[in-house]
């Protein structure tokens, strides 16, 4: 062998090395594309939940400006999807959403002094991303430290 060349053995180990660091790049890629998405599939979700936290605000407004007696609130949130107190059925909601956050169709209900409910909230654990720049009436979503502290509540105007 003459000076200077490389032994084969040498020349395996190197390109092997090289391999390794490659692959160990790529898996640092991987990781901050999937932060990167789960950041923005929350981001989504947080979206969607002030949606549809409205929208059931809404409907529960709906529910008890309407009726034979108004101020009444419904007794579940099934009832504003087929509200059965007049001649015919009103329908507040087209359907009962899930709760974005946890995929599941089951909210916290706040309930008010006649036992009815008088606004929702998402069961959802974690901490959300979006803490100001919130329209009114959910101002007082700023700064919150939970899901669960975001209160979608029907209120007199």
């Amino acid at each position: 062998m003459a000076a200077g060349n490389a032994s084969p053995s040498r020349e395996t180990g190197i390109a092997y090395l090289g391999v390794l660091m490659l692959v160990a790049a790529m898996g640092l890629m991987l990781a901050k594309a999937s932060q990167a998405w789960q950041t923005r599939a929350q981001r989504e979700r947080e979206a969607e939940l002030l949606f549809v936290g409205d929208q059931i605000r809404a409907a529960i407004v709906r529910y008890r400006d309407s009726g034979p007696v108004t101020g009444l609130y419904p007794k579940t949130l099934a009832e504003l999807v087929a509200d059965g107190r007049g001649a015919f059925a009103r329908h507040h909601l087209r359907r009962l959403y899930s709760d974005p956050m946890t995929g599941k169709a089951l909210w916290g209900e706040v309930r008010g002094a006649g036992g009815g409910i008088v606004g929702v909230y998402s069961l959802g654990m974690g901490r959300p991303f979006k803490q100001d720049g919130f329209a009114e009436p959910y101002r007082g979503f700023a700064g919150k430290e939970a899901y669960r502290d975001w209160v979608f509540v029907a209120v007199y105007p």
